[in-house]
């Protein structure tokens, strides 16, 4: 078989795809069956119950064709959680952080993941390693575990830590850094002009000890940061996941983007031209939050390997990279049990943990 015709027959695993609905439609089944579909990602219109979203789990995974798939989540805690209902409510990192435990941190961190496993999710796309280093900022926030290097960095490890030891993959987010941004990229292209040795030293020491931790994703940041590279964010950027991740900070693991529906992708680098670019760049998955966007994505990588624009070789190194790291961690697949949900989630015994939190005045 060709190199192209390999990396077109296996393009399917480098989306994350969210879809409608409390249950899989038959046209998203054949897609996710057809494509080889590497992942989804949940969001709150896909959650009902602990038992309906096990169900829906499961669904997904009779998709697979050999490996599990990715089913992931944000679920930070927070005002960043999708399941609430019956699941244990989460506190903001921020208040996390006021207690001073990165003990407590890891204790959250773990029972966070066995609720998540307990209904068929491997994926978290928590912690955020961000530092709160601007005010203004109107998407970080109280998201963040605070305002320097050496805590974020202390309570990011920790529940990278409380993650792994529970069987949830974390992924660390935003690379480079979105902590210094006063635009929200859901909307706009932020802008950092931060220096590139404050970047090293600050922003940049929470992910590198976070990958010390044992993590093995990262996801990057719709944001423009010109000392490093004036033309592309960092997403797109080949100067930056290649250069620095890749390089500088020996990063080896799967690099996800963020989703690549938001407006500072679409508006300014087109829905046709961005998958390719992440790709050549570094990105290995693409989160798309919907199924007509991840088809059209997946239609516009296909064209552009079929008319040379696209190495299959760039294809396919992201292609191993992801299964690589499900052989290491997913292992033979094994559905949920609803029976024993009610013992696993949202238990008294979670919520006295989480009730040793107390919110900031």
């Amino acid at each position: 078989m060709s190199l192209t015709k390999d990396a077109l027959e296996n393009l399917g695993e480098l989306f994350i795809m969210g879809f409608s609905g409390l249950d899989l439609g038959d046209d998203t089944a054949s897609f996710i069956r057809e494509a080889k579909i590497g992942g989804t990602i949940l969001f709150s219109p896909n959650y009902e119950s602990p038992a309906q979203v096990a169900e829906l789990t499961t669904q997904i995974q009779e998709c697979r064709s050999d490996l599990p798939l990715w089913i992931s989540v944000d679920h930070e805690g927070g005002k960043v959680q999708r399941f609430k209902k019956a699941f244990t409510r989460i506190p903001e990192a921020a208040d996390i952080a006021a207690t001073g435990s990165p003990n407590l941190a890891f204790e959250i961190s773990s029972l966070m993941a066995r609720e998540l496993a307990a209904v068929g999710v491997n994926l978290n796309f928590c912690p955020v390693a961000d530092i709160n280093t601007n005010p203004r900022n109107p998407v970080i926030g109280s998201r963040s575990f605070g305002e320097t290097e050496e805590q974020v960095s202390k309570f990011v490890t920790a529940m990278v830590r409380g993650h792994l030891t529970n069987g949830v993959q974390p992924c660390v987010k935003h690379f480079p850094g979105h902590g210094d941004t006063a635009v929200d990229s859901h909307f706009a292209l932020p802008k950092v002009t931060t220096a590139l040795e404050t970047l090293r030293e600050r922003e940049w020491r929470p992910f590198s000890k976070a990958f010390k931790s044992r993590c093995a994703m990262v996801m990057t940041a719709h944001i423009l940061f010109p000392e490093i590279d004036p033309e592309f964010p960092a997403t797109l950027s080949t100067k930056i996941l290649r250069g620095v991740l890749r390089e500088e900070l020996r990063y080896n693991r799967v690099i996800i983007s963020d989703d690549m529906e938001m407006g500072a992708i679409t508006d300014h680098y087109g829905a046709e031209d961005a998958p390719r670019l992440a790709l050549q760049a570094g990105c290995d998955l693409l989160i798309y939050r919907s199924e007509k966007a991840a088809r059209a994505a997946h239609a516009a990588v296909q064209k552009a390997l079929a008319e040379g624009h696209l190495s299959p070789e760039v294809v396919m190194t992201a292609v191993e990279r992801s299964r690589a790291l499900k052989r290491e961690v997913l292992g033979q697949y094994r559905a949920p049990i609803i029976a024993d949900l009610p013992g696993l989630v949202g238990t008294p015994e979670n919520q006295a943990i989480v009730d040793q939190v107390k919110p900031r005045a």
